[in-house]
């Protein structure tokens, strides 16, 4: 199939034909035919598939087909999550329609002065390409009307969606027609995403290319463990000094990161940048500029930066740290191997990370093999394969401590007990079955006394001096059935022990009432001790 055959503009045609385009990409030939029909599409597709011809040609094809819009509306209105996502598409829509009579275009984002966009709005704009955030600051100031558009298009709108936009989106919405066209393009087309799209589509019809955990086949995905931060500096040094590196773009957590790794790197001789949400757009439109020409080898970005990034000359993928979000990997990894290149992607992790690294396998459904490089090997290797259940690597049973018939047969190796008791962490049982002690040869096993009990011949402890086995002083007559247990000389139940209080408890034979004025110390008055007068 070739663009000729999805039936677009002549103005169209002569453009792409002049952009070397001849063969649409799979996503474009499902979409174009549908959006050409008029229908509200929901289209979920890979980064670098061309999505954004997808849903721009057919825009740019009902343009043509009338006279330009002589008002202040605006025709054609793409929403975007990011300031380089945005200027992606204005670029991409001046190649497309190069060849349109009088075609204007205009870019709202944050980070860009006020007046050059309040002079592009004052006059007639066919498409608008805006971020949520700063359209409504000129929709509350009546700078733009909306009430003119065709073609409503969301651009990853789950990106949109994670970073709050929900309400600007909606609000923007219900500023243009109800008869227009919506085209959203998404990641993933469920959840949040669904529900937003229930709300602003018509019958909308469902194109599935590749969602979120496409396997990413032309990229060679690899893991490499570290040691400490030192480590992890040697590892991307080695694999920033690739001979078939063309291009880099190396991914941290912070933008003060993304700073502090770019000035390392440009200290060691590599030609680095750094490029994250804090720089103005004047510097993030230079260091674009500076990576699509070449001039750059090296891009230390954050996450803002991993959508809309598109540099064909990018051959590695590198993970300096992990993302916060599983889905967030699949676009970092996606900034190598565009139209259909192959590229290489690495992940720096520490041990202390694995559970991280588990939920983005088992996000994307498939192990992220680990590699090691000869002379940076980390000091604990882990093994390759999906994690068992538990957090226990395969292989691994759940300890017994030595029980038998319960997990592996002596837990961890150790040896069972000669009686099939516990034996301590591999030691030996004693003869009669009991735990073992630690560092104590088998069978010398010194008994604990237990006092007031009788001497037992299997380790009991002797009697307390003294006292029988039952505690009675020496000589003392054997207790009775029903006879309360006796004191035996202990002044009364919980009292003092001195000698000079010694029989003012209560009796031992019995738990009788006290009797009056039994106590050591003077009657209560009041409610409170008596007062003693110290003169």
């Amino acid at each position: 199939m070739s663009f000729e055959n999805l039936g677009l503009a002549p103005a169209l045609l002569s453009a792409l034909q002049s952009a070397g385009f001849d063969t649409p990409t799979p996503v474009q030939a499902s979409a174009i035919p549908q959006a050409l029909q008029g229908h509200d599409l929901m289209v979920s597709s890979q980064t670098g598939s061309g999505k954004t011809a997808a849903f721009m040609l057919p825009a740019l094809h009902r343009i043509a087909g009338k006279p330009a819009n002589k008002g202040r509306g605006v025709q054609v209105l793409v929403l975007t999550p990011t300031r380089e996502l945005a200027l992606q598409v204005d670029a991409a829509t001046r190649q497309y329609g190069k060849d349109l009579a009088d075609l204007r275009t205009t870019t709202v984002v944050g980070g860009m002065p006020y007046g050059a966009q309040l002079r592009a709005l004052s006059r007639r704009v066919d498409v608008l390409v805006a971020t949520p955030g700063r359209l409504i600051d000129h929709l509350n100031a009546r700078r733009v009307d909306l009430s003119t558009v065709h073609t409503l298009v969301l651009d990853e709108a789950d990106r949109m969606l994670d970073m709050g936009f929900i309400e600007d989106i909606e609000a923007i919405v219900s500023r243009t027609p109800a008869a227009r066209q919506t085209l959203l393009f998404s990641a993933t087309l469920d959840g949040t995403v669904a529900r937003l799209a229930e709300g602003m589509m018509r019958e909308p019809r469902r194109i599935e290319m590749a969602g979120q955990r496409d396997k990413h086949a032309n990229i060679t995905q690899a893991l490499l463990y570290a040691d400490d931060p030192a480590h992890k500096m040697r590892l991307l040094d080695h694999l920033l000094r690739d001979a078939s590196l063309d291009q880099a773009i190396v991914f941290t957590s912070t933008k003060r990161g993304a700073d502090d790794l770019a000035d390392r790197l440009t200290d060691q001789g590599f030609p680095a940048a750094a490029l994250h949400g804090d720089m103005n757009q004047r510097q993030r439109t230079r260091t674009l500029s500076q990576l699509q020409r070449g001039q750059l080898r090296i891009l230390v970005a954050t996450d803002v930066a991993a959508r809309g990034i598109d540099v064909q000359g990018i051959s590695h993928a590198v993970n300096f740290d992990l993302p916060m979000q599983a889905e967030d990997y699949v676009h970092r990894i996606g900034r190598t191997g565009r139209a259909g290149r192959s590229g290489l992607a690495f992940t720096l992790v520490t041990h202390a990370e694995r559970h991280k690294v588990r939920r983005i396998e088992q996000y994307i459904g498939q192990p992220i093999p680990p590699q090691v490089i000869a002379g940076l090997e980390p000091t604990r290797i882990v093994r390759s394969g999906p994690p068992s259940k538990g957090g226990r690597r395969p292989g691994f049973g759940k300890p017994s401590f030595g029980k038998p018939g319960y997990g592996k047969p002596g837990g961890y190796g150790r040896p069972e007990g000669e009686s099939g008791s516990r034996g301590g962490y591999g030691k030996p049982a004693g003869e009669f079955g009991q735990r073992s002690h630690y560092a104590k040869p088998e069978g010398d096993f010194a008994p604990r006394p237990h006092y007031g009990k009788p001497g037992g011949e299997f380790g009991h402890g002797a009697p307390r001096q003294g006292r029988d086995g039952e505690g009675r002083p020496a000589g003392a007559a054997p207790r009775r059935p029903g006879d309360p247990k006796p004191s035996y000389g202990k002044p009364g139940y919980g009292k003092s022990r001195k000698p000079e209080f010694a029989g003012q408890g209560r009796p031992a034979e019995g738990r009788g009432p006290r009797p009056a004025g039994d106590r050591p110390h003077a009657p209560r008055s009041g409610g409170k001790p008596a007062r003693r007068d110290y003169a």
